[in-house]
């Protein structure tokens, strides 16, 4: 495919993707629409490849209604096909940064390392460590606030590395997924509305899910219906936020 027919191609998945608030509840969505989508989250970028996050994806009935009234009765919680909570794992990190480790040390097949893959080692091993190990009372993250400043007053370094830098960190990767989830959604000719006024905490009991576990975002999915897009989009002009220096 040329490149110009993928830019349009994208550009026409970017105009399709509505928040779409109302989905039509006679409709059978195919199995694997939601299934591949999140197999293209997969793929979304996520700070050194530690993918602190995970999608729930909510199908039976039962469950969706329950999870539909802890959005607030969203006319698109309570329309959609499958209900998909993206949820930050920042309690994972340790597992993660192991896993990364493993994976560069089994491509070695045996030979020794370079010092490529020797750095690529300490960064999973010596700084993930340091960057994201914070005790409950933050002092930890405390002393770490104070030593990146004093080195920052002398070359550019990372600023902040607590407990909440971390987490915004997570935020931020799960957003990623989702909004990956969504074009993939859009490019299938369905429909997705991203929505936070949610209840975090009675999500989180419904799922099950561990304390170091936080409820990102819920995302309905399904096919739209004529009244599913209230409006025009919306925007404010390129030039209020895009600035060339």
């Amino acid at each position: 495919m040329q490149d110009k027919n993928r830019s349009e191609l994208f550009s026409e998945i970017v105009e399709h993707r509505r928040a779409v608030r109302d989905f039509d509840t006679t409709h059978s969505m195919p199995e694997n629409i939601v299934e591949q989508a999140m197999n293209d989250a997969l793929l979304a970028p996520s700070s050194s490849n530690l993918q602190l996050w995970e999608m729930h994806r909510v199908k039976s009935d039962g469950v969706k209604e329950k999870l539909a009234h802890l959005c607030m009765g969203q006319g698109a919680a309570k329309t959609a096909s499958e209900l998909v909570v993206v949820v930050t794992r920042k309690d994972k990190w340790k597992e993660r940064a192991k896993w990364n480790a493993e994976k560069i040390r089994s491509s070695l097949n045996g030979e020794e390392p370079n010092e490529k893959i020797k750095g690529a080692l300490a960064y999973y091993e010596k700084l993930m460590p340091f960057a994201y190990f914070n005790d409950p009372l933050n002092i930890t993250g405390f002393f770490k606030y104070l030593l990146l400043n004093t080195i920052g007053l002398f070359r550019p370094t990372v600023r902040r590395l607590g407990h909440t830098e971390g987490r915004i960190v997570a935020h931020k990767s799960a957003a990623l997924a989702a909004q990956t989830f969504m074009l993939s959604v859009a490019a299938s000719g369905y429909d997705t509305c991203p929505m936070e006024g949610v209840d975090p905490v009675r999500i989180k009991r419904l799922l099950k899910l561990p304390t170091g576990a936080e409820v990102n975002m819920v995302i309905a999915v399904g096919k739209r219906t004529s009244q599913g897009v209230y409006g025009p989009r919306l925007r404010v002009e390129a030039n209020q936020v895009i600035q060339t220096w």
